[in-house]
């Protein structure tokens, strides 16, 4: 058997940053069986809740992100940073990885730093087509830095190596036959169908467009499957019931691929993750970003969709335009084929696997020089 190798995880903050990595770690252990894998994050965000449930284990660092109004939590961010990089040293000398992988956010920049000067091979993935600021800064010393979309290479010169990957995407995703999927929620199998979603919140302003636009929807026999988030449910359940058999509303989707499986057309935020699913199962979408996300990097993932052809981008702002554009569009087999090639064309189904080996290929150059 192979080597099995060591290698810590650092990020999070957001789902965006954690989950790609949760992805590459399962093709890692794929790859090389008996492999230890672990991760390193904020101690009070999504990643101290999710990883111990996965059954990896977790390392806590104290870091916060940069709020943007000031709070006392601004005055402690140097502490925090300097205690940061003492718990990284002390994680790094007690788990001897053979590679150190970085998935964005404020949680991974303490850790890949002092692997970086300590001499640990470090390999950096971004999932935004905008990089964040760890990633910035951090590019010039990671051995590898991975990228979701191409037009990222002009903000990071300063790396080494840098490899177009895309987004890893959990190894479970896969496509059902649509009219399975759309019985599974209790729809007639063969109706084009529009899937909305906004995240487990739900997205107020999607929502509120939405709600408008249903009666046509059923009238023009169109089906309609809408986790509506958890805040916004009540206000929208009504409509699940008083048009059973074409609406389903609900607060959140578990089995979200049979959602995708079931829809035609997607209507839903521009988080990284989303799209790279999108672009994995083909699918074409009406992408409103989230108008509040850092750097507005959603509105530059879903302009960089867009200008493949896979996606049409609304504003919060622009959202009264929704029905011109979201009607036609489900009238029209031939655009609706060629945004989904143009989806298909953006997917990167191994991406995981691909990252997994080169974190592989970092521990055996190491090892070889060693």
């Amino acid at each position: 058997m192979k080597q099995a190798l060591r290698v810590i995880f650092a990020g999070g903050g957001t789902g965006g940053h954690l989950f790609p990595g949760v992805a590459v770690a399962e093709a890692l252990l794929q790859l090389r069986p008996g492999s230890s894998v672990s991760f390193v994050g904020s101690h009070n965000r999504i990643e101290a809740r999710v990883v111990p449930k996965l059954g990896y284990p977790f390392d806590p660092l104290w870091i916060s992100g940069l709020r943007r109004s000031f709070s006392f939590s601004t005055l402690l961010l140097p502490f925090k940073l300097a205690v940061s990089l003492l718990q990284s040293w002390r994680i790094l000398r007690r788990r001897r990885p053979h590679v150190v992988v970085g998935t964005g956010g404020f949680a991974s920049g303490p850790l890949l730093y002092v692997a970086a000067k300590t001499g640990r091979p470090t390999l950096i993935h971004e999932q935004n087509e905008y990089p964040g600021i760890t990633t910035r800064k951090l590019a010039g010393d990671a051995d590898e830095v991975h990228v979701t979309f191409e037009s990222s290479s002009r903000l990071l010169t300063q790396a080494k190596r840098l490899v177009l990957s895309g987004n890893p995407v959990r190894l479970s995703l896969t496509r059902h036959d649509a009219g399975d999927a759309r019985v599974h929620f209790g729809l007639h199998p063969s109706r084009r169908t529009l899937l909305v979603f906004g995240g487990s919140l739900g997205a107020a302003a999607i929502n509120r467009a939405m709600r408008a636009l249903v009666p046509r929807l059923v009238r023009e026999e169109y089906q309609l499957i809408w986790q509506t988030g958890t805040r916004d449910h009540a206000q929208y359940a009504s409509l699940g019931a008083l048009y059973q058999g074409q609406v389903v509303v609900r607060p959140f989707i578990d089995e979200m691929d049979l959602a995708y499986s079931a829809a035609d057309l997607v209507l839903c935020r521009a988080g990284a993750t989303t799209l790279a699913e999108l672009g994995v199962l083909g699918l074409p979408s009406i992408l409103v970003p989230y108008p509040h996300a850092a750097a507005d990097h959603q509105a530059h993932n879903a302009t960089a969709v867009a200008e493949k052809g896979a996606a049409h981008v609304l504003r919060d702002e622009e959202l009264e335009k929704l029905e011109e554009i979201l009607f036609p569009l489900l009238d029209d087999d031939a655009v609706l084929g060629r945004m989904a090639s143009a989806s298909a064309a953006l997917g990167r189904p191994r991406a995981a696997y691909e990252i997994a080996e080169a974190v592989i290929r970092l521990a055996e150059q190491k090892e070889g020089r060693s």
